[in-house]
C-alpha cells in the first residue's frame, strides 16, 4: 500500500492575464527563473547541468531537429540557462544536425554576467573524438567568442590545424576516446565549472553511464509528436541515477518545466 504520495503544488509565472501588467511580469519572472535555476554556490567538481525539450510523447526531435517542440516559457528557460552558464557544452552531431552558432546573450544579461565576474558571452564547447567538424559551419563564423573544440590526442592533425585555424581552441581530453571524467577535468583545468550540456542524446547517454549528471532540466512541450525520434538520452547500457525535483512549473499553455538534481553521491 502507498502511503507516502503527495500532491506537487505547480507554480505559473509565464502568461500574464491582462496587458499592462505584462512588462513587470516579464521582469518579475525572469527574475524568478535566475534564481530558480542557480547554480550551487561551491561544488567540488564542474556542476553538470543537461537542458533538453521533448513532446509528451517522448520525441526529442521533429523532422531531426528540436525546434518544433519549442515554445515561449522553454525559450525563456533556454535563455536563462546560457546567461547563468560558464560553458555551453554539445556534441558534434547535435552541432551539425541543428546548424549551430555561437551563444546570444542579451544586453541586460550582459550586464548582469559582467557584474557578476563572467564575461559577456559563454563559449560553446564541442565534443568530437575525431574532430569532426566542418570549419566553416556557423559554429565558426557565427559567433562572437571562439568555441572550443574537446577531441583526442589521436584525431586527424588535418582536421584539427584546419579547426584551429578557423578560430577554435583546441582541447585534448584523452587517446581514442573522451571520457567524462576526462571532459569534465578539462573544463575544470579552464575554469569552467558551471556547464551546461545542451545534447545530443549520445552525450547525455554517456555522461549518464560515467555517473557524471548533477542536473537535469526538461521541458515537455504540450504536443504529441509520434514519428522515429529518439529519447533525450541514448547509451549501449542502462545505469540508473536517482534524483529529485528542485521545481516543476507549468505555462498556461501547457508547457511543463521541471529541473531535477541528483541525490548526494555516497
Amino acid at each position: 500500500m502507498i502511503t507516502n504520495m503527495h500532491r506537487v503544488h505547480i507554480a505559473t509565472f509565464f502568461t500574464p492575464d491582462s496587458p499592462p501588467a505584462r512588462e513587470e511580469s516579464s521582469e518579475s519572472t525572469a527574475n524568478t527563473l535566475r534564481e530558480l535555476y542557480a547554480y550551487p554556490a561551491e561544488t567540488p567538481r564542474p556542476w553538470l547541468r543537461v537542458n533538453f525539450v521533448s513532446s509528451i510523447d517522448g520525441a526529442v526531435s521533429v523532422d531531426g531537429v528540436s525546434g518544433a517542440l519549442g515554445t515561449p516559457a522553454d525559450a525563456l528557460v533556454f535563455e536563462t540557462l546560457r546567461e547563468l552558464a560558464d560553458i555551453v557544452l554539445v556534441g558534434a552531431g547535435t552541432v551539425r544536425a541543428e546548424n549551430y552558432g555561437g551563444a546570444r546573450v542579451g544586453a541586460e544579461g550582459r550586464r548582469r554576467r559582467v557584474a557578476s565576474g563572467m564575461p559577456e558571452v559563454p563559449p560553446i564547447a564541442v565534443v568530437s573524438a575525431r574532430a569532426h567538424l566542418d570549419p566553416q559551419a556557423r559554429l565558426f563564423t557565427d559567433t562572437e567568442v571562439a568555441p572550443i573544440v574537446v577531441t583526442c590526442a589521436d584525431a586527424d592533425p588535418a582536421r584539427i590545424r584546419a579547426l584551429a585555424d578557423a578560430g577554435a581552441r583546441i582541447v585534448t581530453a584523452g587517446d581514442g576516446q573522451i571520457s567524462s571524467e576526462k571532459l569534465i577535468a578539462a573544463l575544470d583545468d579552464l575554469g569552467l565549472r558551471r556547464v551546461l550540456c545542451e545534447g545530443g542524446p549520445s552525450l547525455f547517454g554517456q555522461l549518464i553511464a560515467d555517473d557524471a549528471v548533477d542536473e537535469v532540466c526538461l521541458t515537455t512541450a504540450p504536443v504529441l509528436a509520434g514519428g522515429t525520434a529518439g529519447r533525450v538520452a541514448t547509451a549501449p547500457n542502462a545505469r540508473i541515477t536517482a534524483m529529485t525535483p528542485a521545481h516543476i512549473l507549468t505555462d498556461t499553455d501547457g508547457t511543463v518545466l521541471t529541473r531535477w538534481v541528483r541525490l548526494p553521491r555516497p
